[in-house]
């Protein structure tokens, strides 16, 4: 109909007034609502088919991996008393610094000149090291002399042997002259008897062989005892000699017993100035340990002592200290169902508490404000709340976000360990029944575990 004048009926006539126009509004309500419906559920159903990223998630806090990068407490090696405090909550410390000083409380360190009194010691005994070892040379020296005085003895013993042998020899010799002498004697004797007794020989001349005969007999008589004094002579120098002997034997041993001796009280008194050495060391050492300096360069965070004069025992801990250079990673567990899904080197997606984020479990490429890691342990045993534990470092490829320079050691984290894509009907199915996540199909090389040594540094 054509609009030809100005007039308007819209104003005197009511279109809901007509049943014809009610039934055809309602009827074009409910296309619009089945079109609207009907692109929904198509959208719905394209979207089931949309790829979807198995994960799972697990909470956890952020730690170090390094034991040494941990808080950890600062305790004091001997049993002190407090005296002065040298910093405060939350100062920093270089490796070396004082933190505090202790006072000795036993009673065998109080002695003020206890380390001068020790060197004292020491060196008294290293004296009397240096004295018994100028005995023990003196000593040996005197057994050098003996046996030189044995071997000169012996000699003089020997020779006075030979000469005794020889001696024998010319008095057997001149026995056996005057044994001759004597029969020769005998025989003149019995020849001047028969012609004496014929007339042809005088008296006188007889008596003068009688007494021949007798002095050639008295010869005979004493060379026999000058050879028996002579084999006696050669056997007291035989006993001489092993009397010679037996003396510088007993000497000899006496020296040797007396060097022995010299060289085990040499030997006590190295043994006790060794001693007295470690005590003066330990006392050295002591004194350094009145002071607790801190191991390495970190934050005092707590002092679990307090006040002056507080008295502390051996290995007690003082305060604790947080290392200010550590290499971050993430501690979470996971159930043991999830365990055999995992492996060292899989990806993980990371949401910090107080870094705000937008996480998107299954699409993690769509999720801002989150981190990137990868999983570098797994523990072999199972832990007393029931889970496995597993931390994750940081992600080192260079296309990946660093982590924030201001996360702390102990702030929460969630943790998203990334696995298979699978269609999202796929999970939503798995989901509703309950089904663990599916195994990565893996080559050989992949099901390779890669295993880590902690590296090994030469001691010195």
């Amino acid at each position: 109909m054509l609009n030809i004048t100005e007039n308007s009926i819209s104003e005197s006539i009511q279109l809901e007034d007509f049943k014809a126009f009610t039934l055809l509004k309602k009827s074009r309500i409910h296309r619009l609502s089945l079109i609207i419906f009907t692109i929904l559920f198509l959208g719905f159903f394209i979207c089931l088919f949309l790829p979807w990223t198995q994960n799972i998630s697990a909470k956890g806090y952020v730690t170090t991996r390094s034991p040494e990068q941990r808080p950890q407490a600062i305790q004091s090696i001997i049993a002190g008393r407090i005296e002065k405090w040298f910093v405060r909550e939350g100062d920093f410390v270089e490796v070396g610094d004082t933190i505090v000083f202790f006072s000795e409380v036993k009673s065998e360190y109080f002695d003020p000149d206890l380390i001068a009194r020790t060197s004292e010691q020491v060196e008294a005994k290293s004296q009397s090291i240096e004295s018994y070892s100028q005995k023990v040379n003196a000593l040996q020296k005197q057994y050098a002399a003996l046996k030189d005085g044995l071997r000169l003895k012996r000699e003089q013993v020997k020779n006075k042997i030979e000469q005794a042998r020889n001696k024998i020899k010319i008095d057997s010799i001149d026995l056996v002259a005057y044994r001759s002498n004597y029969q020769i004697a005998e025989n003149q004797l019995a020849r001047i008897k028969e012609l004496h007794s014929k007339g042809l020989k005088s008296l006188t001349e007889l008596q003068d062989k009688e007494l021949k005969i007798q002095a050639t007999n008295a010869k005979v008589t004493v060379q026999e005892n000058k050879l028996l004094n002579q084999k006696n002579e050669l056997i007291n120098l035989k006993l001489e000699l092993l009397a010679a002997e037996q003396i510088y034997a007993e000497k000899l041993a006496k020296s040797q017993s007396e060097q022995q001796s010299a060289i085990s009280a040499k030997l006590e008194s190295v043994a006790a100035t060794s001693k007295l050495q470690n005590q003066l060391s330990n006392y050295n050492e002591r004194q350094k340990l009145y002071f607790l300096t801190a191991p390495q360069s970190g934050y005092i965070t707590k002092t679990i002592k307090k006040g002056i004069g507080e008295s502390v025992k051996e290995g007690t801990d003082v305060v604790t200290i947080m290392p200010d250079k550590y290499d971050l990673a993430i501690e979470t567990y996971l159930k043991p169902q999830d365990l055999p899904l995992l492996n060292i080197g899989y990806n993980a997606r990371l949401r910090f508490d107080g870094w705000p984020a937008i996480v998107i479990s299954g699409w993690p490429e769509s999720s801002t404000g989150i981190f990137s890691g990868n999983i570098v342990a797994i523990d072999r045993f199972i832990g007393e709340n029931g889970y496995y534990r597993v931390l994750i470092s940081p992600d080192e490829n260079e296309n990946e976000k660093d982590w924030p320079e201001e996360l702390r050691v102990g702030t929460g984290a969630n943790a998203f360990i990334l696995l298979k894509d699978v269609p999202i009907w796929y999970e939503l199915w798995r989901q509703l029944n309950g089904f663990p996540p599916e195994y990565y199909e893996k080559s050989e090389k992949n099901k390779i575990e890669i295993k880590r040594k902690a590296p090994i540094k030469s001691i010195k």
